[in-house]
């Protein structure tokens, strides 16, 4: 009996982990620590240590006390501190209304309700970002995990993470904070300092 169930525990274990397994997604940054880049930067493309690139455009770059007086508090420490608001406690995993969802940092449209399906996880999901150079990832291996962390690409902030268990077409779960994002509804105004 206590085989079986050390067999169990065992197999238990192991799926866990295969769930947590991420995979290289196009744009990554694999390899690379928390708190690391890894990129240089050329003009307008940054180059990362795997080769890939990502524009740099109309980045932008504020000093952490600046951060803290544009966002609100739980949108500081999930943006910029790399935090998780728990499961069915933000304000945008149930939302159905079609629209937009844009960085709460800077404003640049990040997702589409197009593509927001229900993971059944508490937080939004997204099969794909609404433009593939929006987002950035890098690899993510805190709590004893490796996982894919997605980033805004123009103001370098916190998301979440992507999964390689979301539906077809790309077959990816993009798992986002709703504090990390605004939601711009179709048809009205994205505000200043939003891009497309």
């Amino acid at each position: 009996m206590r085989i079986l169930f050390i067999l169990m525990l065992a197999g238990s274990a192991l799926v866990a982990v295969a769930c947590r397994q991420s995979t290289t997604v196009p744009g990554s940054s694999a390899g690379m620590t928390e708190g690391s880049t890894g990129a240089t930067q050329t003009g307008n493309t940054t180059q990362t240590e795997e080769g890939s690139s990502m524009a740099t455009e109309n980045k932008v770059t504020k000093t952490d006390e600046e951060w803290r007086k544009t966002l609100t508090d739980e949108q500081y420490r999930i943006l910029r501190k790399k935090g998780t608001e728990r499961a069915f406690s933000g304000d945008y995993w149930n939302t159905k209304m079609p629209g937009a969802y844009v960085c709460a940092g800077c404003g640049q449209e990040l997702f589409s309700s197009e593509h927001k399906f229900d993971s059944g996880t508490g937080w939004p999901s997204y099969y794909q970002p609404a433009m593939p150079d929006h987002v950035t990832t890098e690899s993510d291996r805190t709590f004893g995990m490796k996982r894919t962390e997605v980033l805004c690409s123009r103001c370098g902030g916190h998301l979440g993470h992507v999964f390689p268990d979301g539906p077809e077409p790309t077959g990816e779960r993009y798992c986002i904070n709703s504090a990390a994002l605004r939601f711009v509804e179709q048809g009205k105004d994205r505000g200043p300092g939003t891009e497309q």
